[in-house]
Protein backbone atom coordinates (compact mmCIF):
# COMPACT_ATOMS: atom_id res chain seq x y z
CA UNK A 1 0.00 0.00 0.00
CA UNK A 2 1.31 3.14 -0.52
CA UNK A 3 2.01 5.66 2.05
CA UNK A 4 1.62 9.41 2.12
CA UNK A 5 3.76 11.56 4.21
CA UNK A 6 3.43 15.12 4.67
CA UNK A 7 6.63 17.66 5.13
CA UNK A 8 6.10 21.33 5.69
CA UNK A 9 3.07 21.39 3.82
CA UNK A 10 4.97 19.61 0.86
CA UNK A 11 3.01 15.88 -0.20
CA UNK A 12 5.69 13.28 0.30
CA UNK A 13 5.21 9.55 -1.70
CA UNK A 14 7.37 6.76 -0.63
CA UNK A 15 7.52 4.06 -3.45
CA UNK A 16 11.10 3.01 -3.26
CA UNK A 17 14.85 2.50 -1.69
CA UNK A 18 17.57 4.25 -2.85
CA UNK A 19 20.62 2.82 -3.87
CA UNK A 20 22.09 2.75 -0.05
CA UNK A 21 19.08 0.68 1.04
CA UNK A 22 17.40 3.83 3.17
CA UNK A 23 13.72 4.60 2.33
CA UNK A 24 13.41 7.27 -0.34
CA UNK A 25 10.63 10.05 -0.75
CA UNK A 26 9.16 11.48 -3.79
CA UNK A 27 8.29 15.05 -3.59
CA UNK A 28 5.55 16.07 -6.07
CA UNK A 29 6.32 19.73 -7.44
CA UNK A 30 5.06 21.23 -10.54
CA UNK A 31 3.97 17.57 -11.40
CA UNK A 32 7.74 16.60 -11.52
CA UNK A 33 9.44 14.08 -9.35
CA UNK A 34 12.78 14.31 -7.52
CA UNK A 35 14.35 11.86 -5.79
CA UNK A 36 15.58 12.94 -2.47
CA UNK A 37 17.69 10.67 0.59
CA UNK A 38 16.02 11.17 4.09
CA UNK A 39 18.79 11.95 6.42
CA UNK A 40 19.39 10.52 10.06
CA UNK A 41 18.12 13.44 11.99
CA UNK A 42 14.68 13.19 9.75
CA UNK A 43 15.43 16.40 7.23
CA UNK A 44 15.75 15.65 3.92
CA UNK A 45 18.61 16.77 1.73
CA UNK A 46 16.77 19.47 0.32
CA UNK A 47 15.21 20.99 3.30
CA UNK A 48 19.10 21.05 4.67
CA UNK A 49 19.78 22.76 1.31
CA UNK A 50 16.67 25.33 2.07
CA UNK A 51 18.23 26.16 5.21
CA UNK A 52 21.81 26.81 3.92
CA UNK A 53 20.38 29.52 1.59
CA UNK A 54 18.22 30.95 4.06
CA UNK A 55 21.29 31.34 6.56
CA UNK A 56 23.06 32.74 3.09
CA UNK A 57 20.84 35.02 2.09
CA UNK A 58 20.32 36.47 5.98
CA UNK A 59 23.88 36.50 6.19
CA UNK A 60 24.21 38.95 3.12
CA UNK A 61 21.50 41.13 4.10
CA UNK A 62 22.89 42.04 7.21
CA UNK A 63 26.38 42.89 5.92
CA UNK A 64 24.69 44.76 3.08
CA UNK A 65 22.73 46.79 5.80
CA UNK A 66 26.41 46.83 8.10
CA UNK A 67 28.31 48.61 5.13
CA UNK A 68 24.95 51.03 4.67
CA UNK A 69 25.48 51.98 8.20
CA UNK A 70 28.96 52.53 8.45
CA UNK A 71 28.97 54.82 5.12
CA UNK A 72 25.86 56.86 6.50
CA UNK A 73 27.90 57.10 9.35
CA UNK A 74 30.75 58.82 7.46
CA UNK A 75 28.85 61.07 5.67
CA UNK A 76 28.83 64.49 6.23
CA UNK A 77 25.18 65.39 8.78
CA UNK A 78 23.29 68.23 6.65
CA UNK A 79 23.17 70.32 9.78
CA UNK A 80 26.23 70.94 11.88
CA UNK A 81 26.49 71.07 15.51
CA UNK A 82 27.68 74.15 15.51
CA UNK A 83 24.74 75.56 13.17
CA UNK A 84 22.82 78.78 15.54
CA UNK A 85 19.66 80.73 14.04
CA UNK A 86 19.01 83.71 16.05
CA UNK A 87 15.87 85.86 15.91
CA UNK A 88 16.83 89.51 17.59
CA UNK A 89 13.84 92.43 18.91
CA UNK A 90 13.11 94.27 21.36
CA UNK A 91 10.56 94.43 24.10
CA UNK A 92 10.61 90.49 23.48
CA UNK A 93 8.33 89.74 27.11
CA UNK A 94 5.50 90.95 25.23
CA UNK A 95 3.11 88.49 24.27
CA UNK A 96 3.50 89.21 20.70
CA UNK A 97 7.20 88.77 20.97
CA UNK A 98 6.27 85.40 23.12
CA UNK A 99 3.98 84.13 20.20
CA UNK A 100 6.89 84.70 17.41
CA UNK A 101 9.57 83.15 20.12
CA UNK A 102 6.91 79.97 19.69
CA UNK A 103 6.81 80.13 16.00
CA UNK A 104 10.79 80.00 15.80
CA UNK A 105 11.40 77.64 18.24
CA UNK A 106 8.70 75.58 16.40
CA UNK A 107 10.94 75.46 13.22
CA UNK A 108 14.18 75.00 14.71
CA UNK A 109 12.59 71.56 16.25
CA UNK A 110 11.56 70.62 13.02
CA UNK A 111 14.84 71.27 11.04
CA UNK A 112 16.69 69.74 13.97
CA UNK A 113 18.84 73.10 14.67
CA UNK A 114 19.53 75.43 17.66
CA UNK A 115 17.53 78.71 18.01
CA UNK A 116 16.70 81.38 20.78
CA UNK A 117 15.28 84.59 20.57
CA UNK A 118 16.92 87.64 22.05
CA UNK A 119 16.86 91.19 22.78
CA UNK A 120 16.10 93.99 25.42
CA UNK A 121 12.95 93.17 27.52
CA UNK A 122 11.88 96.76 27.27
CA UNK A 123 11.58 98.76 24.05
CA UNK A 124 15.36 99.67 23.37
CA UNK A 125 16.67 100.57 19.99
CA UNK A 126 19.73 101.16 21.36
CA UNK A 127 20.23 97.90 23.45
CA UNK A 128 18.70 95.98 20.81
CA UNK A 129 21.44 97.01 18.21
CA UNK A 130 23.98 96.52 20.68
CA UNK A 131 22.99 92.55 20.87
CA UNK A 132 22.14 92.00 16.57
CA UNK A 133 26.51 94.00 16.48
CA UNK A 134 27.32 91.47 19.24
CA UNK A 135 25.91 88.61 17.11
CA UNK A 136 27.45 89.12 14.11
CA UNK A 137 30.81 89.11 15.67
CA UNK A 138 30.12 85.33 16.84
CA UNK A 139 29.26 84.23 12.92
CA UNK A 140 25.90 82.27 13.65
CA UNK A 141 24.49 80.68 11.00
CA UNK A 142 21.71 83.25 10.26
CA UNK A 143 19.82 85.98 11.75
CA UNK A 144 16.39 86.55 12.00
CA UNK A 145 15.41 90.90 12.99
CA UNK A 146 12.99 93.26 13.86
CA UNK A 147 14.72 96.55 13.72
CA UNK A 148 12.99 99.03 15.96
CA UNK A 149 14.72 101.72 14.75
CA UNK A 150 16.05 100.95 10.71
CA UNK A 151 19.03 103.38 10.84
CA UNK A 152 20.49 101.94 14.25
CA UNK A 153 20.43 98.61 11.97
CA UNK A 154 21.44 99.18 8.10
CA UNK A 155 25.79 99.13 8.77
CA UNK A 156 25.65 96.12 10.95
CA UNK A 157 23.61 94.14 8.38
CA UNK A 158 25.68 94.99 5.44
CA UNK A 159 28.45 93.95 7.76
CA UNK A 160 26.56 90.39 8.48
CA UNK A 161 25.73 89.58 4.69
CA UNK A 162 29.32 90.87 3.48
CA UNK A 163 30.74 88.10 5.89
CA UNK A 164 28.40 85.21 4.47
CA UNK A 165 25.61 85.67 7.34
CA UNK A 166 22.04 85.31 5.67
CA UNK A 167 19.50 88.35 7.53
CA UNK A 168 15.99 88.12 7.31
CA UNK A 169 14.19 91.04 8.38
CA UNK A 170 10.58 90.09 10.14
CA UNK A 171 7.52 92.21 11.33
CA UNK A 172 10.11 95.62 11.23
CA UNK A 173 12.13 96.05 7.88
CA UNK A 174 15.63 98.00 7.13
CA UNK A 175 14.39 98.40 3.44
CA UNK A 176 18.14 100.42 2.33
CA UNK A 177 20.29 97.91 3.79
CA UNK A 178 21.40 94.68 2.35
CA UNK A 179 19.04 92.12 4.12
CA UNK A 180 17.67 89.55 1.96
CA UNK A 181 14.58 89.52 2.11
CA UNK A 182 11.28 90.89 4.60
CA UNK A 183 8.99 88.74 6.03
CA UNK A 184 5.97 90.32 7.66
CA UNK A 185 2.65 92.58 7.66
CA UNK A 186 1.81 94.66 4.42
CA UNK A 187 1.77 97.64 7.13
CA UNK A 188 0.38 100.38 4.73
CA UNK A 189 -2.51 97.87 4.17
CA UNK A 190 -2.82 96.83 7.96
CA UNK A 191 -3.25 100.98 8.58
CA UNK A 192 -5.98 101.74 5.69
CA UNK A 193 -7.84 98.66 7.74
CA UNK A 194 -7.56 100.02 10.75
CA UNK A 195 -9.35 103.06 9.64
CA UNK A 196 -11.82 101.04 7.72
CA UNK A 197 -12.72 99.37 11.04
CA UNK A 198 -13.18 102.40 12.76
CA UNK A 199 -15.45 104.10 10.01
CA UNK A 200 -17.78 101.37 10.71
CA UNK A 201 -17.89 102.37 14.29
CA UNK A 202 -17.08 106.15 13.99
CA UNK A 203 -18.23 107.17 11.02
CA UNK A 204 -17.14 111.26 11.25
CA UNK A 205 -15.74 112.95 13.86
CA UNK A 206 -11.82 113.68 15.46
CA UNK A 207 -9.71 110.56 15.85
CA UNK A 208 -6.00 109.86 18.13
CA UNK A 209 -3.56 107.81 16.58
CA UNK A 210 -1.04 106.22 18.91
CA UNK A 211 2.23 105.00 17.72
CA UNK A 212 6.04 105.08 17.77
CA UNK A 213 6.77 107.70 15.27
CA UNK A 214 10.57 106.40 14.03
CA UNK A 215 9.71 102.86 13.68
CA UNK A 216 9.58 101.89 9.92
CA UNK A 217 6.42 99.68 10.33
CA UNK A 218 4.42 101.61 12.11
CA UNK A 219 5.38 104.64 10.38
CA UNK A 220 4.08 102.37 6.86
CA UNK A 221 1.13 101.75 9.03
CA UNK A 222 0.54 105.49 10.15
CA UNK A 223 1.08 106.47 5.69
CA UNK A 224 -1.99 103.95 5.14
CA UNK A 225 -4.17 106.09 8.18
CA UNK A 226 -3.42 108.84 6.45
CA UNK A 227 -3.90 107.43 2.45
CA UNK A 228 -7.55 105.64 3.71
CA UNK A 229 -8.96 108.63 5.76
CA UNK A 230 -8.88 110.52 2.06
CA UNK A 231 -11.77 108.05 1.41
CA UNK A 232 -13.43 109.13 4.91
CA UNK A 233 -13.75 113.15 4.86
CA UNK A 234 -16.14 112.93 7.68
CA UNK A 235 -13.00 111.47 10.13
CA UNK A 236 -10.30 114.03 10.82
CA UNK A 237 -6.80 112.85 12.79
CA UNK A 238 -6.05 115.38 15.38
CA UNK A 239 -3.63 113.95 17.29
CA UNK A 240 -0.41 111.43 17.43
CA UNK A 241 0.87 110.33 20.26
CA UNK A 242 4.05 108.55 21.04
CA UNK A 243 3.55 105.68 23.90
CA UNK A 244 6.85 104.30 23.28
CA UNK A 245 5.39 100.88 23.06
CA UNK A 246 4.41 101.26 27.26
CA UNK A 247 0.53 101.00 28.05
CA UNK A 248 1.12 103.54 31.11
CA UNK A 249 2.58 105.87 28.63
CA UNK A 250 -0.79 105.45 26.52
CA UNK A 251 -3.05 105.38 29.29
CA UNK A 252 -1.37 108.94 30.57
CA UNK A 253 -1.61 110.60 27.35
CA UNK A 254 -5.56 109.74 26.80
CA UNK A 255 -6.46 110.63 30.28
CA UNK A 256 -4.42 114.00 30.12
CA UNK A 257 -6.87 114.35 26.57
CA UNK A 258 -9.18 114.11 28.66
CA UNK A 259 -9.02 115.91 31.53
CA UNK A 260 -7.77 118.62 29.01
CA UNK A 261 -11.42 117.91 27.27
CA UNK A 262 -10.17 117.37 23.96
CA UNK A 263 -12.87 115.93 21.70
CA UNK A 264 -12.15 112.53 21.07
CA UNK A 265 -14.66 110.07 18.83
CA UNK A 266 -11.99 107.17 18.11
CA UNK A 267 -8.61 106.10 18.78
CA UNK A 268 -6.52 103.93 16.73
CA UNK A 269 -4.08 101.97 18.28
CA UNK A 270 -1.00 100.98 15.57
CA UNK A 271 1.33 99.08 18.10
CA UNK A 272 0.17 96.33 20.58
CA UNK A 273 -0.02 98.21 23.72
CA UNK A 274 -1.57 101.06 23.18
CA UNK A 275 -4.93 99.19 22.95
CA UNK A 276 -5.09 98.62 26.50
CA UNK A 277 -3.46 101.43 27.95
CA UNK A 278 -6.05 103.55 25.93
CA UNK A 279 -9.11 101.25 26.94
CA UNK A 280 -7.87 101.33 30.72
CA UNK A 281 -7.58 105.57 30.79
CA UNK A 282 -11.47 105.73 29.29
CA UNK A 283 -12.48 103.20 32.08
CA UNK A 284 -11.17 105.71 34.78
CA UNK A 285 -13.47 108.12 33.09
CA UNK A 286 -16.49 105.70 32.82
CA UNK A 287 -16.01 105.87 29.43
CA UNK A 288 -15.45 102.15 28.12
CA UNK A 289 -17.45 101.55 25.28
CA UNK A 290 -18.79 105.00 24.69
CA UNK A 291 -15.95 105.69 22.16
CA UNK A 292 -14.35 102.98 19.67
CA UNK A 293 -10.99 101.49 19.87
CA UNK A 294 -9.16 100.09 17.43
CA UNK A 295 -6.67 98.21 18.30
CA UNK A 296 -3.65 96.39 17.13
CA UNK A 297 -2.44 92.63 17.23
CA UNK A 298 -3.95 89.91 19.61
CA UNK A 299 -2.13 89.73 23.02
CA UNK A 300 -4.52 88.36 25.91
CA UNK A 301 -5.29 91.84 27.69
CA UNK A 302 -6.46 92.91 24.37
CA UNK A 303 -8.64 89.98 23.71
CA UNK A 304 -10.10 90.51 27.18
CA UNK A 305 -10.65 94.02 26.20
CA UNK A 306 -12.60 93.07 23.09
CA UNK A 307 -15.21 90.62 25.09
CA UNK A 308 -15.50 93.29 27.34
CA UNK A 309 -17.09 95.67 25.18
CA UNK A 310 -13.88 97.79 26.14
CA UNK A 311 -12.14 97.69 22.57
CA UNK A 312 -14.11 97.18 19.57
CA UNK A 313 -11.57 95.42 17.03
CA UNK A 314 -8.22 94.96 16.49
CA UNK A 315 -6.04 94.13 14.14
CA UNK A 316 -4.11 91.00 14.22
CA UNK A 317 -0.97 90.02 12.24
CA UNK A 318 1.06 86.82 12.30
CA UNK A 319 4.07 86.25 14.53
CA UNK A 320 4.20 82.76 14.55
CA UNK A 321 3.91 82.30 10.85
CA UNK A 322 6.42 85.60 10.37
CA UNK A 323 9.10 83.82 12.30
CA UNK A 324 8.15 79.99 11.36
CA UNK A 325 9.09 80.59 7.78
CA UNK A 326 11.81 83.40 8.84
CA UNK A 327 13.99 80.46 10.22
CA UNK A 328 12.86 77.92 7.51
CA UNK A 329 14.07 80.58 4.73
CA UNK A 330 17.22 81.21 6.68
CA UNK A 331 18.35 77.70 6.71
CA UNK A 332 17.82 77.64 2.91
CA UNK A 333 20.33 80.48 2.48
CA UNK A 334 22.48 79.19 4.68
CA UNK A 335 23.00 75.94 3.02
CA UNK A 336 22.44 76.95 -0.19
CA UNK A 337 19.68 74.80 -0.81
CA UNK A 338 17.65 76.89 -3.73
CA UNK A 339 20.07 76.13 -6.73
CA UNK A 340 19.31 78.86 -8.72
CA UNK A 341 22.87 80.14 -8.33
CA UNK A 342 25.99 78.61 -6.43
CA UNK A 343 25.76 80.59 -3.29
CA UNK A 344 23.77 83.06 -2.55
CA UNK A 345 26.57 85.13 -0.96
CA UNK A 346 27.97 85.69 -4.52
CA UNK A 347 24.75 85.33 -6.49
CA UNK A 348 23.66 88.26 -8.59
CA UNK A 349 20.03 88.25 -6.47
CA UNK A 350 19.34 86.15 -3.31
CA UNK A 351 17.17 83.01 -4.42
CA UNK A 352 14.52 83.67 -2.16
CA UNK A 353 11.50 85.93 -2.73
CA UNK A 354 11.85 89.80 -1.87
CA UNK A 355 9.14 90.16 0.20
CA UNK A 356 6.59 87.33 1.83
CA UNK A 357 3.33 88.89 3.16
CA UNK A 358 1.87 86.95 5.80
CA UNK A 359 -1.30 88.99 5.76
CA UNK A 360 -3.86 90.23 9.01
CA UNK A 361 -7.07 89.53 10.20
CA UNK A 362 -9.56 91.75 11.68
CA UNK A 363 -10.62 90.50 15.77
CA UNK A 364 -13.87 91.38 16.83
CA UNK A 365 -16.28 89.72 19.30
CA UNK A 366 -18.18 87.83 16.70
CA UNK A 367 -14.63 85.62 15.71
CA UNK A 368 -13.02 86.08 19.41
CA UNK A 369 -13.65 82.56 20.62
CA UNK A 370 -11.80 80.85 17.49
CA UNK A 371 -8.75 83.47 18.63
CA UNK A 372 -8.79 82.73 21.66
CA UNK A 373 -8.28 78.71 20.93
CA UNK A 374 -5.79 79.29 18.28
CA UNK A 375 -3.72 81.12 20.82
CA UNK A 376 -4.19 78.74 23.63
CA UNK A 377 -2.99 75.89 21.13
CA UNK A 378 0.11 77.21 20.50
CA UNK A 379 3.11 75.68 21.83
CA UNK A 380 4.68 77.73 24.90
CA UNK A 381 8.28 79.00 24.67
Amino acid sequence: MKRIRWRHGVVLESGCESASGKTAWRISLNNQCHWYEELPEGRTECERRISMRKNAVGLASFLLLLVAAVIGSCAKPYHEETERYYFVATNINLPYWQEAQAGFLDAAKALGVKAEMVGPVTYDPGAEAGVFRDLVEKQPAGICLSAARPEFFKANIDKAIAEGIPVICVDADVPDSKRVLYIGTDNVRAGRESVKQMAAHAPRGNIVVITIPGQRNLDDRLAGVADALKNFPALKLTKILDDKGDWRNAFDQISDLILKKEKIDGIICLEASGGSGAADALNRFDLSGKLPIVAFDKDPKTLELIEKGAISSTIAQKPYVMSYYGLKLLDDLHHNAVKEFKDWRTAPAPPAPGWVDTGTAVVDKSNLAAFREAMAALPKP
